[in-house]
């Protein structure tokens, strides 16, 4: 049993989209059994670009069912099938995404009909879908919509089944896609993980953490970690069952975050903003020892974009004004910035200098008082010499609006 699938996005940013059409046709090999076929509303814009393509307007889906009223149509019609898609790799993300919103795991077995064609008709000039098609005598109507996309799939689909006159190929392809091999598991592990910062996880079969940091770029780290052929990474790379992450967003929430579980993790910033002859200049810190560094860094790239943008502030030709905006040691304010995702803020509870906890909100919950703060408000153990430094980085950046503590 096959589920033949197109799905058209919004054309949000890279694991942002959202499914505004959606065509299955459920096939048994021979003729179509069932199918599915929906306008979804993704509660989100539609850019331009997707407007023009696909005809499709945000007046269009304002009255469309929204994905969870749709998804348990979309497991019935695809349950006990193998998921075909031109491009299947995409169509999958997209249902993996969507119900992982809903907190389901999503997961079924998939064939692509773009490296089948490679195989069962060689020498085409192009294998997008229209252009394909359109080659081999396949009607197309409604292009870029999906039920006219699927419809075209399956169609394909029938000529590759008649051209695979052993089903050889085909159930070779299916095998090689979905075996439980090396390159597979990388494959399956790495693929739903976000390209952003944040603690990632590496565990074993029994969720026992095997590895873990905080890095730049999750998605990009633990393929980073597969693919590296160093003696480091082979017990990791055999162990690891599951990869489960933290987002952070900036680098002062990750040092919350250690700081919160008392991890005394030291961090390197071997440079320094100094100030002489009415200049302001990064240097080394061991070449002065001295002087002290009104900041520290942890690359001279980052010391001189922070000179660079004191460079735009006429007020801070003035050293002591400078020195007074980033001194926070006897404030006690509440500090509002930039939280972990889009529509979520970061607080910081900061009492005589000292930051006491910190915590989330999302931006349309009012936190006027101090008791509503306490619920969401996560304590600080330890107050690290580093969390002292990004907070003065983030005042000269004006990332935080400082309120008085409300009551």
């Amino acid at each position: 049993m096959y589920s033949i699938i197109d799905i058209e996005s919004n054309g949000a940013g890279y694991r942002k989209e959202c499914i505004i059409d959606i065509a299955i046709y459920r096939y048994d090999g021979q003729k179509i059994t069932d199918q599915f076929i929906s306008l979804v509303n993704p509660e989100s814009d539609i850019t331009p670009f997707v407007q023009k393509l696909t005809n499709i307007t945000p007046k269009m889906v304002k009255t469309a069912p929204k994905f969870h009223e749709i998804a348990k149509r979309v497991i019935e019609i695809t349950q006990n099938t193998t998921l075909v898609g031109h491009n299947i790799d995409f169509d999958y993300r997209m249902l993996r995404q969507s119900f992982k919103q809903l907190g389901y795991d999503f997961k079924i077995n998939t064939l692509d009909t773009i490296p089948l064609a490679k195989k069962l008709i060689p020498d085409e000039v192009s294998y997008s879908l229209g252009k394909l098609v359109k080659s081999l005598g396949i009607p197309l109507t409604n292009h870029h919509r999906a039920d006219g996309d699927a419809r075209a799939t399956l169609e394909l689909f029938k000529l590759l089944i008649s051209k695979d006159t052993e089903n050889e190929i085909i159930q070779k392809q299916h095998d090689e896609t979905n075996a439980e091999n090396y390159i597979n598991k990388i494959k399956q592990l790495t693929q739903d993980l976000p390209n952003e910062k944040g603690f990632v996880y590496f565990q074993n079969e029994g969720g026992k953490i095997i590895f873990s940091d905080h890095v730049q770029d999750i998605n990009k780290f633990s393929k980073k970690v597969f693919n590296s052929k160093s003696k480091k990474w082979e017990a990791v790379q055999k162990a690891v069952e599951q990869i489960n992450f933290e987002l952070t967003g900036t680098d002062i929430i990750a040092k919350l975050i250690l700081n919160s579980k008392n991890v005394r993790k030291k961090e390197s910033l071997p440079f320094g903003l100094y100030f002489r002859n009415n200049k302001y200049f990064v240097e080394k810190n061991n070449l002065n020892k001295t002087e002290k560094p009104i900041l520290k860094f942890r690359s001279f790239t980052q010391g001189s974009k922070a000179v660079q943008f004191i460079g735009k502030i006429n007020e801070y030709n003035d050293v002591n004004v400078l020195r007074n905006k980033l001194d926070f040691r006897k404030k006690s304010e509440l500090w509002l910035g930039t939280g972990r995702k889009l529509g979520e803020k970061l607080f910081l509870i900061i009492e005589n200098g000292k930051v006491l906890s910190y915590g989330f909100y999302d931006l349309f919950t009012q936190i006027q008082t101090f008791s509503k703060l306490s619920k969401l408000k996560i304590d600080l153990l330890f107050q690290s010499a580093d969390l002292n430094n990004e907070l003065q980085l983030a005042l000269l950046r004006g990332d935080f609006e400082t309120l008085p503590l409300p009551k």
